[in-house]
């Protein structure tokens, strides 16, 4: 049998064992059963003899409800649920990289090494292109130039959203690899998404 011992959670506002001080309160027990309204004495010595906590579960019910249960065990799986959940809304750095349709090997090199590392950091980036004067007359020059960047890049990111046209600039979204191997895919993937978007501006 365990001793009900309150000293280990008054970090939290948790109310267990004798932090519970309503006077009556309907029980359920660790495997569920019900035990109906009972004394708070009579929950704290029900859990006691059966080796539990008791956890109020929901204090605002009429009457509150609290269950029998191994406390250490369930602090444990709420905070692996909050961290989870936490991770779960873990916005994604968008890092934007500007390409221009007559850049030179130099600095195509550059701004592909750029944005490899930004994606293996597991950063979005964010392909801009800007279209100047005669260049709106020659966007597949643009094109050619965002569809190898992309093949570039076909190791460490593929085409999330594929390249469309607003006004004189040309977008393009590339996220991380989902998973490692994907090289054949994301190259597939990526010059679908491209030749398609080309077709559908012509």
């Amino acid at each position: 049998m365990r001793n009900i011992n309150n000293n280990r959670v008054n970090k939290n506002d948790d109310l267990v064992n004798e932090k519970i001080r309503f006077p009556k309160i309907l029980v359920i027990g660790a495997n569920g059963a019900q035990y109906g309204v009972m004394s708070r004495y009579e929950a704290l010595r029900a859990a006691e003899s059966e080796g539990f906590d008791l956890v109020c579960v929901a204090p605002n019910a009429n009457p509150p409800v609290c269950r029998l249960m191994d406390y250490g065990k369930y602090r444990f799986e709420q905070q692996k649920k909050q961290k989870e959940a936490k991770k779960n809304q873990h916005q994604t750095e968008i890092k934007q990289l500007k390409l221009s349709p007559v850049i030179d090997v130099g600095d195509f090199n550059t701004k592909c090494s750029q944005a490899r590392k930004w994606l293996e950091e597991t950063k979005k980036v964010q392909i801009v292109m800007r279209f100047r004067g005669r260049m709106m007359t020659r966007q597949e020059v643009g094109r050619k130039v965002l569809n190898d960047f992309i093949e570039a890049l076909s190791d460490a990111g593929q085409v999330e959203k594929a390249a469309q046209m607003e006004g004189n600039i040309m977008t393009c979204m590339i996220s991380p690899l989902k998973k490692q191997g994907g090289k054949q895919n994301a190259k597939d993937e990526n010059k679908q998404l491209v030749s398609k978007t080309g077709k559908e501006d012509r």
